[in-house]
């Protein structure tokens, strides 16, 4: 591991008697994750994290991380006046730590309806497949994000993000895909572009997942052809009014739901609109996905709980992020993503909640337990994961993922001295608070 320096500072002189937003001083811990401007880790590199001892940390007026170090050597720089007029909140951290804001590499948080009908199911032994063959699973929840207005489906979006940026989540990819039809999937996609022009904090990369399912009345070629020259063109004019952004393009790549050509397809039509391609892949069966990813150019692919050595190996060769979702394996009781063959392959292995109506869970928190316990995981690689390969599966590692001088004051304080305590505490993470930009939310 490259040696920590005894500080991190802006490479930017800062003027005198500047007015900073906010000063976290003596925390016991700070991990700042990186300390040399990766961009990612993987390898022996995710379980090595910088941790700053007995240190604190500047953020700006905007919400842009200044000084990382000890208090005493800040105090010392000429442009720093340590008085109320000059620092707005000042937080003492003794006793306490701090970490990076979790960056959830997938979610699917727009939908209607509940299914806690079928957890019943899945606990008396219905499989995934058994219940999405019987009219449930997505299409259930697509009946009911069809009838659901934009005020309901904005509400609840809403709702979910003050649960998950409690959790420590300061920063999502957010996907459509309970629609399967053009008025639906840009109403949804409408709903996730309206978060992120409204004040909440917690801010989204946002998916086009119109490739979820095949509706039960039409063919996989029918529906693919209609995602290409309906849903994708009633999306780039709705993005050209500026009621719609999209950042990813998504697919469920399985057997039976999309098979490769059509995956391919419809993959390869986002991309041309500048849409990285971040799909799911090898849930269900092996399906060559790294392969698939690397001939696309793809930024990440999801699940990969049956990924097979020669896709580990594309992966890693062309930097395509593994965002593992431990939650859907402990779900439906099925094997785990090979984390640790993953990362040993020196794939990039970021983790995601997958919080849908299927695993429906919001704490990043609980998603490193269990890739630590289920997935073999150590706790370093999972606070990597859940932080800067995240944010770099989502093209946000200049802004976000760690607590580097000029990237955005996203924090979460840990009530306890030692940083892993977020990960050990089950159930009830031990969190004093979570800033955004340096703010408290």
């Amino acid at each position: 591991m490259t040696a920590l320096p005894p500080y991190l500072m802006a490479a930017n002189p800062v003027a005198s008697g500047t007015v900073f937003r906010s000063l976290f001083r003596n925390a016991a811990q700070i991990v700042t994750v990186c300390a040399h401007g990766e961009t990612h880790k993987s390898g022996a590199a995710m379980d090595q994290v910088a941790i700053f001892e007995n240190a604190s940390l500047l953020v700006d007026q905007a919400g842009r991380i200044v000084y990382v170090g000890p208090l005493d050597t800040l105090e010392a720089q000429p442009w720093f006046l340590h008085d109320s007029t000059h620092v707005e909140f000042e937080i003492d951290c003794t006793g306490q730590s701090i970490v990076p804001g979790f960056v959830d590499g997938h979610t699917h948080p727009v939908f209607a309806g509940d299914r806690v009908h079928e957890f019943a199911l899945k606990l008396a032994g219905a499989t995934y497949l058994d219940i999405h063959k019987a009219g449930g699973g997505i299409g259930f929840t697509v009946q009911h994000t069809r009838a659901a207005s934009d005020e309901t489906l904005f509400a609840d979006l809403q709702k979910r993000m003050d649960r998950m940026i409690k959790l420590g989540t300061t920063f999502a990819e957010a996907k459509s895909g309970y629609g399967l039809d053009t008025a639906t999937e840009v109403k949804m996609l409408r709903v996730l572009t309206r978060h992120n022009k409204s004040h909440h904090a917690l801010k989204l990369s946002i998916t086009y997942l119109g490739g979820h399912s095949v509706p039960k009345d039409k063919t996989l070629a029918a529906y693919t052809q209609e995602i290409i020259d309906e849903q994708i063109p009633a999306i780039v004019r709705a993005v050209e009014t500026g009621t719609v952004h999209v950042d990813n393009i998504d697919v469920f790549y399985e057997k039976g739901v999309f098979e490769r050509a059509e995956t391919e397809a419809v993959l390869r039509r986002g991309k041309e609109l500048g849409w990285a391609i971040n799909f799911h892949g090898d849930e269900l069966h092996a399906m060559a996905s790294g392969e698939v990813g690397a001939q696309l150019g793809a930024r990440a692919i999801s699940h990969l709980e049956e990924v097979q050595d020669r896709d580990m190996e594309m992966m890693a060769k062309n930097t395509i992020f593994a965002t593992l979702l431990p939650t859907t394996a402990y779900v439906l009781r099925i094997a785990p993503p090979p984390a640790r063959k993953l990362i040993d392959s020196g794939v990039p292995v970021a983790l995601g909640s997958d919080f849908n109506p299927n695993a429906h869970c919001m704490s990043m928190p609980h998603v490193m337990n269990l890739s630590c316990v289920n997935m073999k995981m150590t706790m370093n690689e999972a606070l990597v994961a859940a932080t800067i390969n995240a944010a770099a599966s989502l093209h946000q590692e200049a802004d976000r993922g760690s607590l580097e001088p000029g990237k955005f004051g996203d924090l979460v304080v840990i009530d306890n001295p030692d940083w892993r305590h977020i990960i050990y505490q089950m159930a009830d993470p031990p969190i004093a608070a979570v800033y955004v930009q340096g703010t408290r939310v």
